[in-house]
């Protein structure tokens, strides 16, 4: 059975860290672009992050760069996000997604291969 499964989200107060992860069954991360992408409450789906199949290429939009680091370990066939000073405005359920091309900035589900069921992030003090 394919799937993808998030892990790690969790209450955290604003300037704080998480680690998140997306643990790969069924299938090998390894020929795919891995993406996280979230929605936050009453709000649509934002990508937020991409890496391709050989980890060499990285892309961040904008509300999270330099702050989010999107990683991956293929021989473990799992897709990381570390998230640091998080903001209230992070508040979301954060998805993993498998691409079979490497793109930037794809938010709807159906222009992925799999898609996991996500891991709500809050961020509030």
């Amino acid at each position: 059975q394919v799937q993808l499964v998030e892990s790690g989200g969790d209450f955290v107060q604003p300037g704080g860290s998480l680690s998140l992860s997306c643990a790969a069954s069924g299938f090998t991360i390894s020929v795919y672009a891995m993406n996280w992408v979230r929605q936050a409450p009453g709000k649509g789906l934002e990508w937020i992050s991409v890496i391709s199949a050989g980890g060499r290429r990285l892309r961040y939009a904008e509300s999270v760069k330099g702050r989010f680091t999107i990683s991956r370990d293929n021989a473990k066939n799992t897709l990381y996000l570390r998230m640091n000073d998080l903001k209230p405005e992070d508040t979301a359920l954060y998805y993993c997604a498998a691409s079979d091309v490497y793109t930037v900035g794809v938010a709807a589900p159906n222009e992925y291969r799999y898609w996991g069921q996500g891991t709500q992030v809050t961020v509030s003090s």
